[in-house]
């Protein structure tokens, strides 16, 4: 799969079942020895200005559970959070 198929699904959080975010918007975490994807940083949002803004949230790669026509099922057991 190309990077530019990813680039349009939503991520959503298969224990929450809530959405996360797009793929697009997210930077790639890449292994520069192997050259394979290590995670997706999202970054922080607020929705619709109504939430409070969450901080950047780390997607480790093999929490990916399933990537579909129209979004990326991922599974975190624990998320992971970076200040920006």
């Amino acid at each position: 799969m190309r990077l530019s198929q990813l680039s349009g699904k939503e991520i959503i959080d298969l224990e929450h079942g809530e959405r996360m975010g797009m793929v697009g918007q997210s930077d790639l975490v890449i292994n520069e020895h192997t050259g394979s994807i290590e995670s997706m940083i999202l970054p922080s949002t607020s929705f619709l200005g109504v939430k409070k803004k969450r901080e950047a949230l780390i997607i480790p790669w093999h929490a990916i559970r399933k990537i579909g026509p129209e979004m990326m099922i991922i599974e975190l057991r624990q998320r992971e959070r970076v200040r920006e």
